[in-house]
């Protein structure tokens, strides 16, 4: 049997997806041929159908699964189209967009059968049976109706064999991302942000009969020792581990065993995922002593309000307050990720996120504009207010260039500005020196009326440009714009082998 795994992942950052990679090893280890593509610009593959025609018919697969998230629903249907009017095979649909909404994905008639939840066992199955019918985790149709099979218990990730980094042509994204590799020791987190997926998801597999204690996994510290021990020997030009777990800090007793075990395999740096609640002096100097170079961690916004009562995010300015601290203490560089564009969100929780930015002084930051996914709570918040324009959410294909959020204007303005301006806000408000050569100016953009700003973009840039330039002359510390147009980085930086 032949399988074929497409990968709609356009107009974003450069993707390696640990469900394609851990769904084709186990379906590798039990006999069954797959292929992958992996449609993303950035690998040279954008989405040209005539192309994917040429690649479709060579590799003539049994099956075609897809793996897609919301945004990128709409190529990855117009893909499964095209590929039915050429090739009458089965088209399964996986992914966190179907699991979030199976009913809605099973109305395109070029989509057969859906994946719900966790794919690996379920599709093996399907495979093996030749028919979705009674397969857990899978929806299909009888007649005009849907059938949307119980889920199976979480997946033993001890039980897995390793995840198939060949089929995305694994040195090449090596390559074009600089040298940066993620890896996934786990699946699960321990919180239920509105924003976020897990909630549902939990609540999904519990109606099914299984307990949410099951959902956090890990896999053991020997086996990630093992997985990275491979990577190091099979590629090259590896530079930097990003661990993609959740909270990668979660568990105590399992960090002090990687610490002590990743510093005797390896000197490659690492960068990982923390929250300011499972973090102190103690994950700090563990994370430092086995070679940890970046600490990530989600703060969202500096609303301690719209933290609480939107987004479910218990946590106080003085914890992140203490958390950077401690990272800073033992020499960790920081990087704060956050949203504006938010349900429910004023302009003073707004420039609320850009003060608590300037208070802890991050090594580095990160911004996106809030996409309310579909099946989370914070969705149901904002289609609620009426604060989504879903002719525009259909288009957008990522959360970095525009908002399909409408907070009215004082705050769609603000938005605007922020957006586009990030850094020199938090200088403004930092000012670490003394001098307010960058507050003059933040003044001066908050101040401006629609028309104004759309007129003065331009030559805000450029003044902005030459207040950056002689901050670097005088070795004044500022945030400018590096790596990525949505992340500011602090000009203490000197390592510019570390992008991500």
């Amino acid at each position: 049997m032949r399988v074929l795994f497409i990968y709609p992942n356009l107009n974003a950052q450069i993707g390696f997806n640990y469900g394609v990679a851990h769904i084709s090893g186990l379906l590798k280890k039990h006999g069954i041929e797959t292929h992958l593509l992996n449609v993303n610009e950035q690998v040279d593959y954008p989405l040209d159908l005539a192309r994917i025609k040429e690649d479709v018919l060579r590799i003539n697969p049994d099956v075609i699964g897809f793996s897609v998230v919301t945004n990128q629903h709409k190529y990855a249907v117009e893909i499964a189209r095209d590929i039915k009017r050429y090739l009458p095979r089965p088209i399964v649909f996986g992914g966190i967009h179907p699991t979030m909404v199976p009913l809605d994905v099973m109305q395109e008639p070029a989509v057969d059968c859906v994946c719900v939840g966790e794919g690996e066992e379920a599709f093996l199955e399907y495979l093996t049976k030749g028919s979705p019918k009674g397969v857990l985790n899978m929806g299909y149709r009888e007649g005009q109706k849907v059938v949307l099979e119980p889920l199976r218990p979480y997946v033993d990730l001890g039980a897995l064999p390793p995840k198939d980094y060949d089929i995305f042509d694994f040195q090449r994204i090596i390559d074009t991302k600089d040298g940066w590799v993620g890896l996934l020791s786990g699946r699960g987190c321990p919180f239920r942000c509105t924003y976020c997926l897990n909630h549902k998801i939990i609540k999904m597999y519990k109606n099914s009969g299984h307990l949410p204690k099951g959902y956090i996994r890990r896999e053991g510290v020997d086996e990630v020792m093992g997985e990275i021990d491979y990577l190091l020997s099979h590629y090259q030009r590896i530079k930097m581990f990003i661990f993609d777990d959740d909270i990668f800090t979660l568990d105590k007793a399992w960090l002090r065993e990687f610490s002590e075990k990743y510093r005797k395999l390896t000197n490659t740096g690492f960068v990982c995922n923390a929250h300011v609640r499972f973090f102190d002096e103690e994950v700090a100097r563990c994370l430092k002593e086995a070679g940890c170079r970046i600490v990530k961690f989600g703060l969202e916004s500096g609303s301690d309000n719209l933290r609480r009562n939107v987004l479910h995010r218990f946590m106080t300015n003085r914890e992140i307050e203490a958390a950077f601290g401690a990272a800073h203490k033992y020499g960790l560089h920081t990087s704060a990720f956050v949203m504006i564009g938010l349900p429910c969100e004023t302009k003073d929780d707004i420039m609320a996120t850009v003060r608590l930015l300037s208070k802890i002084k991050p090594g580095r930051f990160r911004w996106s504009l809030f996409f309310p996914y579909v099946g989370t709570e914070a969705y149901d918040i904002a289609k609620a207010r009426g604060s989504i324009d879903f002719e525009k959410m259909k288009r957008l294909d990522n959360f970095t260039d525009e908002t399909c959020m409408n907070l009215g204007e004082e705050a769609n303005l603000l938005v605007d500005k922020v957006q586009h301006l990030f850094c020199t806000f938090v200088n403004g408000y930092a000012e670490p020196d003394g001098e307010a050569r960058y507050r003059e100016l933040v003044d001066h953009i908050e101040a401006a009326e629609r028309s104004s700003w759309e007129k003065e973009k331009k030559s805000f840039a450029a003044e902005i440009a030459e207040m950056d330039k002689l901050a670097v002359e005088q070795g004044r510390l500022h945030y400018t714009v590096k790596f990525n147009r949505f992340m500011g980085v602090r000009s203490d930086w000197e390592d510019d082998s570390l992008s991500a």
